[in-house]
């Protein structure tokens, strides 16, 4: 197990990757679906405070980095045309099922289950992204991906008393990171495509 102030390390990771999502969109060479982003800020957040309220501590420092830098990055793609992606049909439910789950949140005022009802809101966000990733990894940036994943096994490293408000996001955020880092950095459905065409 890990010092808890190893916890501000893997946020200095996250960061980095975020600040380089960030840029990339600035730029216009990454596309950020602005449903999945905005709902990445907005459920994120909302788990901090829930974090906060369950006395959690210095670990919620992941909760709060992986909801601040999405709303920077939705923010940054009004900033340049080139960064915007087509929103689908999909993006839509994705977001309306994402917005029940955080009405589940204000609706129970219970810790766990407003937690659980964040996590889920934060998933059913990811699916266009990762929709989009499996299709074009190329408007995507890995690199935010890789250190949200490191930053959420750092936090996990840290952990000295299992509990679900200790555990749960940043296990959610490990696992959802690690899968788009795979799918981006790998270029993983082109090659699908490619393999099923020859």
């Amino acid at each position: 197990m890990l010092d808890v102030h190893f916890v501000i390390l893997g946020a200095a990771i996250g960061s980095v990757g975020l600040v380089l999502y960030l840029r990339d969109t600035l730029r216009g060479t990454t596309q950020p679906n602005r449903v999945t982003w905005l709902m990445w800020a907005t459920a994120p957040l909302l788990a901090f405070a829930v974090e906060v309220n369950e006395g959690v501590g210095l670990r919620s420092l992941l909760t709060f980095t992986v909801g601040f830098g999405p709303l920077l990055i939705f923010l940054a793609s009004f900033r340049n045309p080139a960064s915007v992606w087509q929103i689908s049909r999909l993006d839509y439910i994705c977001g309306g099922l994402s917005i029940a789950g955080l009405v589940a949140w204000v609706v129970t005022q219970h810790g766990t289950v407003a937690l659980v009802a964040s996590i889920a809101a934060d998933a059913l966000a990811a699916v266009p992204t990762i929709h989009k990733s499996w299709r074009w990894p190329e408007t995507e940036t890995g690199a935010a991906y890789v250190a949200a994943a490191i930053n959420a096994a750092i936090t996990l490293l840290t952990v000295d008393r299992v509990t679900s408000a200790v555990v749960a996001f940043p296990l959610y955020i490990l696992l959802v990171a690690t899968f788009e880092a795979v799918v981006v950095t790998g270029r993983i459905g082109p090659r699908v495509r490619a393999a099923r065409i020859e």
